[in-house]
């Protein structure tokens, strides 16, 4: 089996890289990404010598180098992580996600029916159903849900899925594409929420929470997300949606409160800053499709799961201290510059 994975120097990309490699050692991954700001080829370094790994360096939306990649690998599957997926960047700059999200996944939709891929995986997203309630906790995201984005991102996300399917519909290419809910773990990029709050906690800096940080989000360990992905493309029904969720939502200040609690940290260094735009309130994946059809269950429940990840950032400091510079540190001052209320 020869898998191409898109995004694979990415926060999930590169965990499904290891695990594929350490659960399926005939399997040969050919790891492509175009090493934007969130694409770190540090994360691959353990990987990098080994006999059934490969690292090409490729923009999704570069139709001639994909091509070219697809002509000479000829892979049996594609596994399609690549994607710009920060909300607050997608509501600063629509017009990049757009075209990685959209365009990029039309590109490699078109070389794999050019070379006859015998499974094409998207990644994707619960933001795509919009959100729901906080006064509803008996609401779910089911797949039969309409797609009601409510960013950028999830919009771009959204169009994202709309294509795949129609490319299965109309040129029978064979699909298949999963909806996660939020995930955690190594490797994890420093603009989102867990590991930027374990990395401020640890420097003694304000933990920026927007506006009163009641927002909740369901939390995945990205080891099960690769689990359930493995399992879509062995036994996943072709055309088919599974939405894989965590069992364990949270609010963003109670995960906050966490981090500080595990790393003995003052809830005093808690700050509030202005919402976000459109910030969605609830999000909350049904994942019984996946259980029932592929026999699918998260395995690490959230106590369990902060505290592995916490421990990872506290043992590869120099992995995080050396991305908290430069270009990104300009950025975090444009989103978090306005602290306006201490807790």
């Amino acid at each position: 089996m020869k898998i191409i994975v898109t995004g694979a120097a990415g926060f999930i990309g590169s965990n499904f890289t290891f695990y594929m490699l350490e659960n399926h050692p005939d399997a040969e991954i050919i790891a492509v990404d175009s090493l934007t700001y969130a694409g770190n080829l540090a994360t691959l370094e353990l990987i990098m010598e080994h006999p059934n790994f490969r690292f090409i360096r490729a923009d999704i939306t570069d139709r001639d180098a994909i091509r070219k990649i697809f002509r000479e690998e000829e892979p049996d599957t594609v596994v399609n992580f690549a994607a710009e997926s920060h909300v607050d960047r997608s509501i600063e700059d629509p017009g990049i996600f757009l075209r990685t999200n959209i365009i990029g996944t039309q590109v490699l939709m078109d070389a794999s029916r050019e070379t006859g891929v015998a499974r094409f995986h998207q990644v994707g997203t619960d933001e795509v159903y919009g959100d729901l309630p906080l006064d509803r906790p008996d609401l779910f995201f089911t797949e039969d849900m309409p797609l009601t984005a409510s960013s950028p991102y999830s919009a771009s996300k959204a169009s994202a899925d709309l294509l795949v399917m129609a490319y299965h519909r109309t040129y029978g290419l064979p699909v298949t594409i999963s909806r996660c809910s939020n995930n955690y773990g190594p490797y994890q990029f420093p603009e989102k929420l867990i590991p930027l709050m374990i990395a401020n906690a640890l420097e003694d800096k304000p933990l920026p929470v927007y506006g009163t940080g009641e927002n909740v989000r369901d939390w995945l360990y990205v080891e099960d997300h690769c689990r359930a992905i493995d399992l879509v493309l062995q036994k996943g029904r072709e055309g088919e949606v599974y939405n894989i969720g965590g069992h364990n939502e949270r609010s963003n200040l109670s995960i906050v409160r966490t981090i500080l609690q595990i790393l003995g940290k003052p809830e005093s260094l808690i700050t509030y800053v202005s919402d976000r735009k459109g910030h969605d309130l609830r999000y909350a994946i049904d994942p019984e499709k996946i259980s029932r059809e592929l026999g699918w269950e998260p395995e690490t429940m959230f106590d369990e799961g902060i505290r592995k990840t916490i421990e990872w950032y506290l043992e590869h400091r120099s992995w995080w201290e050396n991305i908290l510079s430069g270009d990104y540190m300009n950025y975090y001052q444009k989103m978090y510059g306005e602290i306006h209320q201490e807790l």
